[in-house]
């Protein structure tokens, strides 16, 4: 069952320990996240771990890194010492995690670790040589054990789509552990895709007819097995940040639903700001405003329900900078 929070607990987030200042690292020393502690810990409750702290490895310790052949798992092993793995280990604490930590929404990541790294992690032949690129050990097993869970590096988050995106999908999530997997049912999860449906559009558009078309005959299927289905091609599907072109597809959706209590000269105003938007020249924010403006005085209940037009809290400013 989800685990509740409320609202001025924070939505839990886990995050490598190191980013929140803890003297985790090899050598001793931390990358503590301004914008991690500064800015999310305001509406995230951050619990720190450490996978190579809870596999035994001291501080300071000797440095590890990824072996392996390209199309091989990557070991993880001593730097100056190959014979030191600690591969299973790894595995292990990381599998317990994924495990006991269900209740998290997303988990934020050290960049070019090999434990925590999300990807392009430095993996070395045999020989010593750089080989490929391939994720942390950490985050392969959370990719295996726990793979709904939103995922990203704290340096990849400098990236304002790709941060917006993230918490996008935390958000999500948080709806989902509360009000769908913490009281199961068919009406649920109907109720969870129909007012999830405009933020589904604006990430992949044929993911949202897909999906459409499976929870038309879900109850057909046993309960946990819709539910499993449903919610792993929901988040793969938001994984996929949205762009220009999706965000107005979805935004012209949405006008769709004022386009009889409109009058001609306010339709053109929104139709000028969507199409601004689609070609640059304003952000996100000014068409959603101005439709959030007409919704709330003329939408029905079911569009002014739609998480889409109100994804994360709105003082983090995400769409202020896509």
């Amino acid at each position: 069952m989800a685990t509740c929070h409320t609202p001025d607990e924070g939505v839990p987030v886990g995050i490598s320990a190191c980013l929140m200042g803890e003297q985790v690292r090899y050598n001793g020393g931390h990358k503590r996240s301004r914008y991690c502690l500064e800015v999310l810990a305001e509406r995230f409750r951050l619990e720190p771990f450490c996978p190579e702290l809870a596999a035994g490895l001291g501080v300071p310790r000797e440095p590890i890194r990824l072996m392996g052949r390209p199309g091989e798992e990557p070991r993880v092993v001593g730097t100056a010492d190959p014979e030191l793995d600690v591969t299973e280990r790894l595995e292990v604490v990381s599998r317990d995690f994924a495990e006991g930590h269900r209740h998290l929404r997303g988990f934020i990541l050290m960049k070019g670790s090999p434990s925590c790294g999300l990807e392009r992690v430095k993996v070395y032949h045999p020989n010593g040589m750089p080989s490929h690129a391939d994720s942390g050990a950490f985050v392969r097993a959370l990719r295996r054990h726990f793979p709904e869970l939103p995922l990203e590096e704290e340096a990849r988050m400098n990236d304002a789509v790709l941060r917006e995106n993230f918490i996008t999908r935390v958000y999500a999530y948080d709806d989902w552990k509360r009000h769908v997997e913490a009281d199961p049912g068919y009406h649920q999860l109907l109720q969870f895709h129909s007012r999830q449906k405009y933020l589904l559009m604006a990430h992949h558009v044929e993911a949202y007819r897909e999906l459409g078309r499976y929870l038309a005959e879900a109850s057909k299927r046993p309960l946990t097995e819709a539910m499993d289905h449903y919610l792993q091609r929901f988040m793969a599907a938001l994984a996929r940040p949205a762009t220009r072109k999706t965000h107005a597809n979805a935004l012209m959706h949405v006008l769709g639903y004022l386009k009889q209590e409109l009058d001609g000269e306010t339709r053109r105003d929104l139709l000028a700001a969507i199409e601004d938007y689609r070609r640059g020249h304003v952000q996100l924010a000014v068409p959603m405003r101005l439709l959030n403006h007409y919704l709330k005085r003329h939408g029905s209940e079911y569009i002014r329900r739609q998480t889409y037009l109100d994804p994360h809290p709105y003082e983090l400013g995400l769409r202020n900078a896509i």
